[in-house]
């Protein structure tokens, strides 16, 4: 594959998924996906279980490779780069799951999220070098830096796993943030919060974006989704159904029908209730 291969981006468009798919087996998981991330947007990327949401960020930082269509960054084709190209390129991540590390303070943990901008080797690290020294004291001002932005400048010296898990959400999104990406892909940010820690979230997405920062967002909580997002993608069994404000996409019909046209047993799901909540309001 030719990553070199480019096309004149339009005005103000990071990403673009043209015609991305992909299948496993015989399972079409995702399908003639197309839309574009344009910067200092809040995108939110929803549908019903299964819709292939996770599916669409794994294939967007480099986990799954497409089997159709191209992923564009600035232009540039970036599909099928390695995570660590992605990264680097400046498209960066959270998971569903909290994954901070284990007996490490919030410092150290969030510091530990600039391992690819370092610039001095391991052999100037054992040598305590004086560019190492400096380059260290840089490390720790730049995390203080993100950890205040997102109120947590006074825990940055507790074990970052003591912590409440609305606050050890926010201590994985400083630890993304401290990379400097352009783009923050956010996977479920409120799952495990609750009502007060999720109104909070809704604060800290937007100081995100604040800060010069392009969010996508796959999100359950419907009312997070709805209060912060310019633009919603809905997609339903791995294609696009739906693109538009958060306004335009409550009283769409087919979103309404993709969510509130699942099996009985269904029921509970959390965002199916939320979005009849929303359709209702």
């Amino acid at each position: 594959m030719n990553t070199a291969v480019s096309q004149q981006p339009d005005a103000g468009v990071l990403l673009e998924l043209d015609g991305i798919g992909i299948s496993f087996g015989g399972l079409r998981a995702v399908d003639d996906l197309s839309f574009k991330i344009r910067r200092g947007e809040i995108v939110g990327l929803i549908g019903p279980n299964g819709a292939g949401k996770t599916t669409v960020f794994n294939m967007i930082t480099g986990v799954y490779r497409p089997t159709d269509g191209r992923i564009r960054w600035h232009g540039r084709d970036i599909t099928g780069l390695a995570p660590h190209r992605i990264a680097e390129a400046g498209i960066r991540r959270t998971f569903q799951t909290i994954r901070l590390f284990q007996d490490m303070t919030v410092l150290e943990n969030v510091i530990a999220g600039q391992h690819l901008k370092m610039r001095q080797s391991w052999w100037q690290g054992l040598l305590n070098t004086p560019a190492q020294r400096r380059e260290e004291r840089e490390l720790v001002e730049h995390a203080m830096e993100v950890l205040q932005k997102l109120d947590l400048a006074d825990v940055a010296h507790e074990i970052a796993t003591s912590l409440p898990y609305g606050a050890q959400r926010r201590v994985e999104m400083a630890r993304t943030l401290v990379a400097k990406p352009e783009l923050i892909i956010l996977d479920e940010p409120a799952a495990g919060l609750n009502e007060q820690e999720s109104a909070g979230l809704n604060d800290t997405i937007r100081a995100i974006r604040d800060a010069g920062i392009t969010v996508i967002l796959v999100e359950h909580d419907m009312s997070v989704v709805m209060n912060v997002t310019d633009n919603i993608v809905v997609i339903n069994f791995g294609k696009k159904i739906a693109e538009g404000k958060p306004a335009e996409i409550r009283s769409n019909p087919l979103v309404i029908e993709a969510y509130l046209g699942q099996d009985d047993e269904e029921e509970d799901d959390p965002l199916l209730n939320a979005v009849h909540d929303q359709v209702n309001a």
